[in-house]
């Protein structure tokens, strides 16, 4: 009885020891599962955390590279329009005619150039929605359409108007073979302002003194703080003169026999592109589609018309445009526009 006694005993201790050594070997086996949890954790973010940095940095390449191409204006294998074969080449005039800016001379001439030497486009058309602007920007535009013109004899130059196409906007359409209008569109003001204001007296008024002191005896011509006189006046009046002569001989030139004059068709004053095409000014009805496909009869269009590059846009965006602008009009002052 002891014997079977002491085994039962024995036998109890060993379940007891290897009962108490299982909750050891669990505990090892836990520790070991979250170990491994957190490693693969670890391992698994870092992945990621390099995946996101390799993609990160490829594209801040891509936006570089994109940013260079959009200011040097780099082209492409393929890319050039001659690979497009027969079509008509379109340019964008929109806004006013300054020195910056899609009527600019400095971005309409290079576009000009492309466009008329290119030995796949037909035609060029001018799309232009313009209220005027500078005479000197037109006029040097004006001068390029006449050479290249003489220089392309088989490749007309074709003007459309959108919305608006006076002044300064008129003076480049009339160097065209042929312009299109909307009947609704506005067209004409040939004519030319010099603008400005006087506050001589509010100075007077409010008790301010101008201090200007000159080397010249007009150099402070157009001063908006100093009286105008009768000479300064006369004087202006003689340049306005002038410019407005030189739009004349401009759209007389370009349209020949074809403008119905009238006292009213160098005035100042503007029509409808109905009342336009009555009047001379314009020759038809059209779009940039309509005259491709009717009078071209070159479906396919490009568009060569220089656009503004990335950072241009951008430092427009965060008011380099408007910093630019005031300083300009600080400078410059009352100049002769074509509006």
């Amino acid at each position: 009885m002891s014997d079977n006694t002491s085994d039962s005993n024995n036998s109890g201790d060993g379940k007891s020891n290897a009962a108490a050594a299982t909750p050891s070997v669990a505990g090892l086996n836990w520790e070991r599962e979250v170990l491994e949890k957190l490693v693969l954790s670890t391992v698994r973010e870092r992945r990621a955390n390099r995946r996101w940095s390799i993609f990160f940095k490829l594209m801040t390449l891509v936006l570089v590279f994109v940013a260079i191409a959009a200011y040097f204006d780099f082209t492409f294998p393929g890319s050039d329009s001659e690979t497009l074969g027969r079509h008509t080449a379109l340019i964008e005039i929109e806004g006013d005619i300054e020195t910056e800016g899609s009527g600019s001379a400095a971005v309409v001439i290079p576009a000009l150039n492309k466009a008329f030497s290119d030995h796949g486009s037909v035609a060029v058309v001018l799309h232009i929605n313009s209220p005027g602007g500078s005479p000197v920007q037109a006029g040097m535009i004006v001068d390029e359409i006449r050479r290249l013109r003489q220089g392309y004899p088989a490749k007309p130059l074709y003007v459309v108007v959108n919305e608006i196409c006076a002044s300064g906007g008129y003076y480049i359409a009339a160097a065209g073979d042929k312009i299109f209008v909307n009947k609704a569109s506005i067209v004409g003001s040939i004519g030319v302002l010099m603008d400005g204001f006087g506050f001589t007296g509010v100075m007077n008024k409010v008790g301010v003194e101008r201090r200007l002191l000159t080397a010249g005896a007009d150099k402070g011509f157009m001063d908006p703080f100093t009286p105008l006189s009768d000479k300064h006046r006369q004087h202006a009046q003689t340049m306005l003169n002038e410019i407005h002569a030189q739009f004349i001989d401009v759209v007389r030139t370009g349209r020949g026999k074809r403008l119905k004059e009238t006292p009213e068709t160098f005035s100042g004053l503007f029509w409808t592109g109905a009342r336009a095409i009555d009047m001379g000014l314009a020759d038809g009805l059209g779009t940039v589609d309509t005259v491709a496909r009717d009078v071209v009869h070159a479906e396919d269009i490009v568009d060569y018309t220089q656009h503004e590059g990335l950072p241009e846009r951008v430092l427009k965006k965060f008011g380099a445009a408007v910093g630019a602008g005031v300083m300009k009009a600080a400078v410059q002052g009352a100049a002769p526009a074509v509006r």
